[in-house]
Formats: C-alpha cells, structure tokens, sequence
C-alpha cells in the first residue's frame, strides 16, 4: 500500500502532466486582420462612446457586416445555367479564375483595363486581378480592408476598414482617411457589426452601410438613412439617381437628391429563394446583378427579376469586368475550408462604360 506521502506526490506529477499536455489558451486577437467587433480592445473602445451602441450580437465575423459571408458549399452541383435574354446564353458554366486562403477576397470592383480590384480582411491590403488572373498587390498597410468602390468621375477609389477605430479611406487620387467619426464618436460607436459595403458618388463621398444606411460627403461628414432596415451590399444607379441596398428577402431603393441626401425609402425588388441579398454591379443597360441565396439575380432597371444565374457554391460580390468587359466575375466563400475564390462566367451583356459600383 503507497503512503500518502507517495500518493500526493503522484497526484501532483500527473497534474502536471495533464498541464503540460492540454492545449494552450487562446491568445486574445487585436490589430489589423481582426474585425473590429472580433478585437479583444473593442470593449474597452466602446466604454469610450458618448452613445453606446444597441445591444446586440456582433456581426460579420466571417466577412462582410451580416453573418459569416458563404456559408458552406454547395450540398449539390448547380442548376443548368438557363438562357436570360440579353445577358446570357443557357450552357455556360462558371471558371475559377483564382483562390487565397483565409478571409481575403470581398467587394470586388472592375478596372478599365479588363482586371478587378479585391480587398483582403486578412492580409489588410487591396489586390489586383488583371484580365488573365494574374496577381499584384496595390494597396498595403489598410486595416482589414473590406470593400471598394470607385467614383465615376475622376476615378476616386475608397476602401473600407474593418479593423478597430473603423474608417473610409480614400486610396486615390491622395490617400487619406475620408470618414471614421459620426456625432463625434467613433463609428465602431454605430454598432451594427462592422462597416459592410460601400459605393462612391462623383461628389467625392460615399454611401455605406453598417446596419442602416450612412452618407460621407468629401470632407467627412457622416449622416444616416434609412428606417426599419438591416442593410448589407449597396451600389449607386449608374445615373445617380436612385440608391439601392439589399434588406434581407428585399431589395430597398431610395430617390438621392442634388445634396447628397437621400429621400423616398421604399421597397425595388423582392429577391427569390429565401432572399440574402448582398454584393450587386449593373451592366451596360442597367440591369441590376445581386448575389443571393440562390445565385446571382437579375433585375431589369424597373425591378422586374428577369432570372438567376446558378453559382457552383454561394457567392458574395459580384463585377463585370474581363479583356471584353463581359465576364461576370464573383467571390465564393468556404468558411469550413476558409478559402476564398474568385470565379467568372461568360454574358451576353456587356459593363457599363463607368464604374459598376
């Protein structure tokens, strides 16, 4: 029989056995490449708000500001692409184009020259595809970067930053910061989740979204839209005058007036399979392309759904771009791989001349 003596000093030798071989604690996340509401200093900056934002659950942990972007594939290859007049032709499949590990692919735009820009959340920079999938980088040292729009006059580019103490960033012409305050808190002090999506105007402000609805003219100025609304993607009318958001099962519009401001909320479209509306681009005629639940839908410029377009796994954004400005381009995301790809899809129809977003 072991004496007690022996018997404490086994018990403390296998303690320190089971110590050494449990797994390590999770090192608390901060700095660029952690959303904002994932920081581990985010309430410690939300002490700071003069109006502390609603109680509620934080959102975009996985990409852009509603639940983790894809989800994840498919459970069954996708329906026969079926003919759409004007847009595209039945038969024609999706190509992978390009895949990055990690949360690094969201609100894609298209470039003149046949590529696309892309914002990375993890890696914290903008990168270019060009027409034939080749890969650069083109803006570095953002803070979790995580979509981008370009303005049809002069070509302003804006980013936003996901990242703790949010902003809107201006890339080009000048870099700098565009917007990180409303009511003179921080706009982490908004809430809903992190800033979502964004489309510029030829003003030099933008139009984002993080819950509802907010306007950044040029110098910074920050004003909210929008009742009754849980917004996600956002994109101009190429002519300006309207504002579209995806809401859940609906697509929202609003009239933009001279100023900026926006008037006139009401329902343009209801999305068909469930809904999940998010990343959108027109086309040269102005039909409006939404990433959905079941693919990528198409409206014509009075709101009638004109089809879907099957995508092969969910998709998030979507551009028009390519050597002849007719490939729809898309971001698929696997969160259980963690994978991002970019993946395009021969149309019919043709970009428009301007920005797409």
């Amino acid at each position: 029989m072991k004496s007690p003596k022996m018997l404490t000093t086994l018990l403390v030798l296998g303690a320190l056995v089971a110590l050494s071989q449990a797994p390590p604690a999770a090192t608390p996340r901060t700095g660029p490449g952690v959303q904002a509401t994932n920081d581990a200093k985010y309430p410690d900056l939300i002490k700071t708000c003069k109006v502390p934002p609603p109680a509620q659950g934080a959102r975009g942990g996985g990409g852009k500001g509603g639940p983790p972007k894809g989800g994840p594939p498919a459970a069954a290859a996708p329906k026969d692409v079926t003919a759409i007049p004007g847009v595209i032709a039945a038969g024609q499949t999706w190509k992978e184009i390009w895949q990055v590990d990690g949360n690094n692919a969201d609100g894609i735009i298209a470039t003149k020259d046949g590529g696309i820009l892309l914002a990375q959340n993890d890696n914290s920079q903008v990168v270019k595809l060009d027409k034939n999938g080749k890969m650069s980088v083109a803006y570095k040292d953002l803070n979790t970067s995580g979509s981008v729009a370009m303005s049809n006059k002069g070509g302003a580019l804006f980013v936003v930053n996901r990242g703790l103490n949010q902003t809107v960033e201006q890339l080009e012409p000048k870099r700098k910061m565009l917007a990180n305050r409303f009511n003179d808190d921080p706009l982490d002090c908004l809430g809903g989740g992190v800033l979502n999506d964004i489309t510029a105007d030829s003003n030099g402000g933008v139009y984002f979204t993080k819950g509802v609805v907010f306007h950044a003219d040029s110098k910074g100025n920050v004003t909210r839209y929008g009742e009754n609304i849980n917004t996600n993607g956002i994109i101009l009318a190429p002519d300006e005058k309207h504002l579209y958001v995806t809401n859940g099962t609906a697509l929202v519009a609003f009239d933009v007036q001279k100023d900026g401001s926006l008037t006139n909320q009401h329902e343009f479209a209801k999305f068909e399979g469930g809904g999940g509306g998010d990343g959108s681009t027109f086309d040269a005629a102005g039909r409006l392309y939404v990433t959905s639940t079941p693919g990528v839908q198409v409206f014509s410029p009075d709101g009638k759904n004109l089809g879907v377009i099957p995508v092969p796994r969910p998709v998030i954004s979507v551009t028009i771009s390519g050597a002849d400005h007719k490939t729809l381009y898309a971001v698929s995301r696997d969160n259980a791989l963690n994978k991002d790809w970019i993946i395009g899809i021969q149309l019919l129809a043709q970009g428009p001349k301007g920005r797409g977003k």
